[in-house]
């Protein structure tokens, strides 16, 4: 060898050993609605989520994860920008997306990711350009069942194969004379759910041959309402009982803050459905979950098969949970931990420590502890706390003691339909609802209206929220310690400032 060829090799050598790793791929797995105990592995033994339970034991499991808003599109952006709703903006569904907030697809595709959306995105307005500016390189995209773009992706993916494709009244129910009444006309090779599988599988592929780091969100539909099921997953609990949510009294009602009364009020599911209407609704939930789950579990073979996965961040989550009927509601919009608590699983082999984790955390931290997972820079207005020491063992981490949220109750979103009510001067009636802010210990939780009503429930001795104490003199104190908690969060997480925007300054 030359002396020069040999100072060349050694040069290649010293740059090849100086290079840095490549930074972890990022699978970031939605579901839409889904609640915490909807999982096997969360304690629910009448459920069938057999893929998820095996990757739960794969990753870390919290089980105290909560969203800073219980609907979803606050939710989303949330997720995507590590901020709070009052910050971001997006405070109720249908609202635009700021032009000034920066998500977490753009600060990766900055960072030399690849980055890519398939599914339900949901940020306001839905079309493919919008996303595409938000940063994702690119974008399949369908927003649901009152999806304005009828010629999106999926219903072009579905127009290929289904020979029914054109037959709207093909989305219709079927129901089974001898068993589920929601069972659905659509079979699920054609489903929503089976598109977003099968376009995330192909874009692992895709985005693995390209060399570069990649970012993959995949948001399904499902468990959200409709409550339709396809065949063959419609039968799937014909003969399970599911212990059914007490009904509510008028007069317990009439107990609780009057948005939370119009709230249960309004829609009144358990006072117009039998006993029998309402354990069919229960197992066409759970077997929506359950195709969730296997089509989930199809999704990580393929990532297991394209070599991939060792270098791989896998996060499974949802954008809030469902009531299914407890305390007289279905949906979300409100305090009660069947919307607020999410299932919420993270996996990086050789990173991340497997087991369940009982700390507190938020959806603001998702961003900030991936970020410090895959090396990226943390945005300098990120409200979140990143938690990867407590996933990685190494480093420090201050344990949360609170975990909070926020919502505007909003009178437009019916049991239905969307009820966009106009009156004059007034704008949309919804807005016109009073805000909440709650905080949650591992004890109490505390829900604070602007009209002054709240609620208070003590979570040891009252798991279920039967017993509001927010008016008892015994816990006086308890409310006022929670309500100079809400106050200094909102300090701390203010952006009314016009003249100087806390969060708002140079890049760094």
């Amino acid at each position: 060898m030359t002396r020069r060829a040999f100072l060349a090799s050694a040069a290649a050598s010293a740059a090849l050993a100086q290079a840095p790793p490549k930074r972890p791929n990022i699978l970031f797995l939605m579901t839409d609605q889904q609640r915490y105990d909807s999982l096997g592995v969360n304690g629910n033994k009448l459920v069938r989520t057999p893929r998820l339970d095996a990757f739960a034991g794969e990753a870390a499991n919290f089980s105290h994860c909560f969203v800073q808003a219980p609907v979803c599109v606050p939710s989303r952006i949330t997720w995507f920008t590590g901020r709070y709703p009052h910050s971001h903006k997006n405070r109720v569904n249908y609202t635009p997306l700021d032009p000034g907030e920066t998500l977490m697809q753009r600060w990766l595709q900055q960072a030399g990711y690849r980055t890519a959306s398939i599914g339900k995105l949901h940020y306001w307005p839905p079309t493919p350009e919008h996303a595409r500016s938000t940063g994702f390189d690119h974008v399949e995209i369908h927003d649901g069942v009152n999806a304005l773009d009828h010629h999106s992706d999926y219903v072009r993916w579905r127009a290929e194969r289904d020979p029914h494709a054109r037959d709207y009244h093909y989305r219709a129910l079927d129901p089974d004379p001898n068993g589920n009444p929601y069972r659905g006309r659509l079979p699920a090779e054609f489903h929503e759910t089976t598109w977003v599988g099968e376009r995330t599988r192909a874009q692992i592929a895709e985005a693995g041959r390209d060399g570069r780091p990649w970012f993959v969100f995949a948001s399904f539909f499902q468990p959200h309402s409709p409550f339709v099921a396809p065949r063959p997953w419609d039968a799937m609990f014909n003969d399970v009982d599911f212990p059914l949510p007490r009904p509510y009294s008028l007069e317990e009602i009439e107990r609780l803050p009057e948005p939370l009364q119009q709230l249960i009020l309004r829609g009144r599911p358990q006072y117009d459905m039998d006993r029998e209407q309402l354990q069919w609704a229960f197992r066409t939930y759970h077997a929506n979950c359950a195709m969730l789950d296997a089509e989930i579990g199809r999704t990580l073979d393929a990532l297991e098969a394209s070599g991939q996965a060792d270098n791989t961040i896998v996060v499974v989550s949802t954008d809030h949970g469902d009531q299914l009927l407890e305390h007289g509601l279905m949906g979300k919009n409100c305090f009660f931990e069947g919307s607020i608590r999410l299932p919420f699983l993270i996996r990086y082999p050789g990173r991340i420590r497997p087991g369940r984790r009982d700390e507190l955390i938020e959806t603001t931290d998702l961003l900030p502890t991936l970020f410090e997972l895959a090396g990226v820079e943390e945005p300098y207005n990120c409200q979140g706390r990143s938690f990867a020491p407590l996933l990685t063992g190494s480093g420090s981490y201050q344990t949360r003691d609170a975990v909070f949220s926020e919502n505007v109750i909003p009178e437009v979103i019916t049991s239905g339909s969307l009820d966009f009510e106009f009156e004059k001067g007034k704008g949309i009636k919804g807005v016109r609802h009073p805000d909440a802010k709650m905080v949650r210990t591992h004890r109490w939780k505390l829900v604070q209206y602007a009209g002054g009503e709240g609620e208070l429930y003590d979570l040891e001795g009252d798991p279920n929220e039967q017993q509001n104490l927010y008016k008892e003199s015994a816990h006086a104190k308890t409310v006022a310690q929670l309500q100079q908690r809400l106050l200094l969060w909102l300090m701390r997480a203010d952006e009314t400032d016009q003249i100087a925007p806390r969060w708002q300054r140079d890049e760094p």
